[in-house]
């Protein structure tokens, strides 16, 4: 499918199509894998039973290495809230080559991660090339598709392996995957692609700067790639559904395993519940890790595990990196452990322990007995 905007006769207008760039075309094919085809039909029923589409928070942040042989290749957890948490992941990826370029006796390739590791620990870099491999910070808009009966949730064809209190354990399902627009579609996924190219903040939502660097994207990066769902849980509170969670979950589980963690603990700490109400929370608790349900009331309050799209904009040099007006409060590591020892917070010497308050002791106690609970439960302790 050629980008909107396409003129003339049939003849000509198909010679244009073929000297349109891949970035700026959503290939359509018939698919033949039984799954990625239910979960093309799937992706359809959804747009009558949740039609409207909205922004689900701010963007989140990976990394990419270009390929030889086309597109970029993510590694795992796309999940930064900003892009410094990106940079750090790359900062931890490089560390990884050092070590293991060390215990190879490859004092070339030792040396030239290290170099990487110092250039992200000083610099906010988004882009860093090391022996030939092309790395990138990436950008991916975040959207929730909404109904009568609210926001979507997981789909019967959404993989979901992993076993109640394990999901973390479960691979990433972005780790490996390619963006890469000359990549067919199904015709379900390749229409919300180009309806989610067309979604803009209304406008006194936003900053200036913030709709100015959208309206920006959308000409410098008029292609778009969706990755995997990840989820998120929703909470049902003065008529409308809002986030209870950062929405990184990268399966159903994941979600649902902080959601019983939350009721096990934050909850109860943060709302100064007594000894019963504990209890109502942790028997809610106990119903979800048994039903591995989409849905949960308890104490008169209403949760959602809920189904996020993610969309990486596509330009002719790649995927869309960050974007002036995303925030970026961290610096780099490096410059923030300086910044800290100038305040006086951080001493390189002190062998001390930390003190932590009396609310914040009980806080670790309580994480602690769960993570006890979690492994007599699970036969590891």
């Amino acid at each position: 499918m050629a980008e909107q905007g396409d003129h003339g006769d049939s003849g000509d207008r198909t010679a244009r199509q073929d000297d349109v760039p891949a970035y700026r075309t959503i290939r359509v094919t018939a698919l033949e894998q039984p799954v990625a085809a239910l979960a093309d039909v799937e992706a359809w029923r959804a747009r009558d039973t949740y039609p409207d589409i909205r922004f689900a928070g701010g963007p989140v942040f990976g990394v990419a290495r270009e390929r030889e042989e086309g597109g970029w290749e993510l590694h795992p957890y796309f999940c930064g809230l900003t892009p410094q948490d990106a940079r750090d992941s790359l900062g931890s990826h490089f560390r990884m080559l050092a070590r293991e370029a060390e215990r190879a006796g490859d004092g070339v390739a030792r040396e030239a991660a290290a170099w990487a590791v110092e250039r992200m620990d000083r610099e906010p870099l988004d882009e860093l090339t090391v022996r030939g491999d092309r790395y990138r910070v990436v950008r991916a808009e975040r959207f929730i598709r909404t109904g009568p009966d609210g926001p979507e949730p997981p789909r019967p064809t959404d993989l979901d392996p992993g076993e109640v209190g394990r999901a973390r354990e479960v691979p990433d399902p972005t780790a490996g995957f390619v963006v890469d627009p000359v990549n067919a579609t199904g015709m379900s996924e390749g229409i919300l692609k180009l309806e989610l190219l067309g979604g803009l903040r209304p406008k006194d939502s936003v900053p200036p700067e913030v709709r100015a660097d959208a309206l920006r994207a959308a000409e410098t990066h008029p292609g778009g790639v969706l990755l995997p769902a990840t989820f998120m849980t929703a909470e049902y509170e003065e008529g409308r559904w809002r986030p209870e969670s950062s929405g990184i979950s990268t399966t159903p589980q994941d979600s649902r395993d902080g959601l019983a963690l939350a009721l096990r603990v934050m909850m109860p700490w943060q709302l100064g519940l007594g000894p019963e109400a504990q209890r109502e929370y942790a028997r809610a608790a106990d119903r979800l890790d048994a039903e591995r349900a989409d849905e949960l009331e308890v104490a008169g309050r209403r949760f959602r595990t809920v189904r996020v799209e993610r969309l990486v904009r596509i330009g002719a040099d790649g995927p869309e990196g960050p974007r002036p007006s995303d925030p970026d409060p961290d610096p780099p590591p490096g410059v923030h452990a300086e910044q800290l020892r100038a305040q006086g917070l951080l001493d390189d010497d002190e062998d001390e322990p930390l003190e932590l308050d009396e609310q914040t002791q009980e806080l670790a106690r309580r994480f602690e007995e769960e993570a006890l609970r979690r492994r007599k439960l699970l036969g590891e302790a």
